[in-house]
């Protein structure tokens, strides 16, 4: 007898999930299940455990579903464009962005492979597991010239693989797929700009399409970090193992650390063209905000200014006025949870020349204290905020945009497992996030894994609906990153055991630190890399 989502059932010898939850007349949205913290293809065999069913309102449902859509994807461009060069490259609002070399995507192409695409789904072919030996896959790969993913597993730590077959076709993707084709049959192919966008379902309302919404400039910044690591040859896990391995991943730090110096320069003038007086940053979770606007300070003196900082973290109300979100719990997130009416009655008299006592939050006790402290700038230096509602204009509603310089900030990731396997941004984030909270708040890594969905809520609600009237956008992530943060992080998550609620999230992260390979060359980190917000040692942080 098994538990299939607290309903008791018979499960017969050789049966899979999908057999069961067949007969529980459950199959309607499955898409895999999760047993002691593992998510399971329903083509697995029943284990003697609890299951939970993953639709795609789940986290790692909807993870299996753009998975096994990615693989059907690759399908149609095997049928119909074999010699094209397919490189999943990340996610654009509510799908997936791919780039192509070797062909023109013109309009007729993404209508061929659109339809392919449906055929394959209605065809409603079975995803079947194959177990091998890391010398097989990598033979198989060698005779398909798919020498990405033969660089990446010299680098896996394993010697099993597994490996999916789909209508003749096989392919590797680290995680679980769908059980067929037929499952995952709600998407839609668009071109944007140079390459193709495959639209994902609501995630409110999965028998429908997500509408597609223009990010124009998100675009061009995951394009411009892109066109960086190409150039500097680095676009994959394997590549920065290499460098690595051959002693030169040192210099790349260096020049990676020159390029995100150049960019804060760059926006630095743009800044004093726009003779804006207050600079607005915002961005989500682990993003680096705080280093960022200390190096926009300095490259502010640098042309004669002489700017103030202000941070909202000082505005909040107190703990018992902040407003409960639909589940009940205190929504720091939200607008109100700041005083929004003094801060614009002090960003006002800022910019009049006059001086304002700005108050002093102690998040301990959720209270404001009696502490304040002075601040005044002159009439033509910038006044720097950031926050998660920097870019909201509910928060400066009395100063007019043209004072306004609005900048969004956040950790892109451009660098893939392989050219099909991509990193997640938010992945990669709360890396970032696992490593700070553990060594400098005190927090283990199951609160800040309970914390993070409300933190993507906030997200989703409070930033990233104003991300595209920034004036400036700039991506905070660093080529080399994920070799130094597996040092840190990789004790913590592995050290997390099946029995707790959050194993699966962090078995997720270790899947893919697996592939990269970790090196002892914090010593090369600068002491203001946005890095050293995360991993210490930041010259920003020290004491006077």
């Amino acid at each position: 007898m098994i538990k299939i989502d607290n309903r008791t059932v018979e499960a017969y010898p050789h049966e899979t999930y999908i057999d069961v939850i067949s007969r529980l007349s459950l199959v309607k949205g499955a898409l895999g299940v999760t047993v002691r913290g593992e998510t399971l293809s329903l083509n697995e065999k029943v284990r003697e455990a609890e299951a939970h069913i993953l639709t795609y309102f789940d986290e790692e449902g909807r993870r299996i579903y753009e998975r096994s859509i990615r693989f059907v994807l690759l399908m149609a461009f095997e049928k119909l464009f074999p010699g094209a060069f397919v490189r999943i490259e990340h996610s654009i609002w509510r799908g997936i962005y791919v780039t192509v070399r070797g062909m023109k995507l013109t309009e007729e192409a993404i209508l061929r492979l659109r339809e392919e695409m449906r055929k394959i789904t209605s065809q409603d072919l079975p995803f079947t597991l194959l177990r091998m030996s890391r010398k097989e896959a990598i033979q198989h790969y060698e005779a398909r010239g798919d020498e990405d993913k033969v660089k990446i597993l010299r680098y896996r730590p394993f010697e099993h693989f597994r490996m999916y077959e789909c209508g003749g076709m096989k392919e590797y993707f680290y995680g679980e797929m769908a059980r067929s084709t037929g499952c995952v049959n709600v998407f839609d192919v668009i071109g944007v700009g140079a390459g193709l966008a495959v639209l994902l379902p609501d995630p409110k309302d999965p028998s429908r399409v997500s509408e597609y919404r223009p990010m124009p400039k998100l675009l061009s910044v995951f394009r411009e970090s892109a066109r960086w690591h190409e150039i500097l040859d680095v676009e994959t896990a394997a590549d920065l193992n290499e460098m690595t391995e051959n002693g030169h991943l040192r210099e790349f730090i260096r020049v990676n650390e020159a390029l995100m110096d150049r960019k804060i320069y760059e926006i630095a003038d743009k800044i004093v063209e726009s003779r804006a007086r207050l600079v607005c940053i915002a961005g989500p979770s682990s993003s680096g905000k705080t280093t960022f606007c200390n190096r926009l300070m300095i490259a502010l003196r640098v042309t004669g200014l002489t700017p103030v900082k202000l941070s909202l973290d000082d505005y909040y109300v107190n703990r018992d006025q902040v407003p409960v979100d639909e589940h009940g719990e205190v929504d720091l997130e939200c607008v109100e949870a700041l005083d929004t009416n003094l801060i614009g009655k002090h960003l006002a008299a800022l910019m009049d020349g006059e001086k304002v006592n700005v108050p002093t939050y102690d998040f301990t006790t959720g209270m404001r204290t009696d502490k304040t402290h002075p601040m005044q700038v002159d009439s033509t230096s910038p006044i720097l905020i950031e926050g998660i509602h920097g870019l909201n204009d509910r928060l400066t509603p009395g100063i007019a945009r043209e004072m306004k310089f609005k900048i969004y900030i956040s950790a892109l990731t451009t660098i893939n497992i392989d050219h099909h396997n991509r990193i997640r941004t938010t992945d990669a984030r709360l890396i970032r996030r696992i490593v700070r909270d553990a060594a400098f708040r005190g927090t283990d890594p199951e609160k800040t894994f309970s914390m993070w969905p409300s933190v993507r809520r906030g997200e989703d609600k409070n930033i990233f609906p104003f991300q595209e009237d920034a004036d400036a956008m700039i991506n905070s992530s660093l080529a080399y990153e994920l070799a130094v943060l597996k040092n840190y992080a990789y004790p913590i998550l592995t050290a997390i055991t099946p029995d707790n609620p959050h194993y699966t999230a962090a078995r997720r992260l270790v899947k893919f630190l697996n592939y990269v390979r970790s090196s002892s060359v914090e010593d090369e980190v600068p002491l203001n890399s946005i890095l050293r917000e995360f991993i210490g040692g930041s010259c920003f942080y020290r004491e006077e």
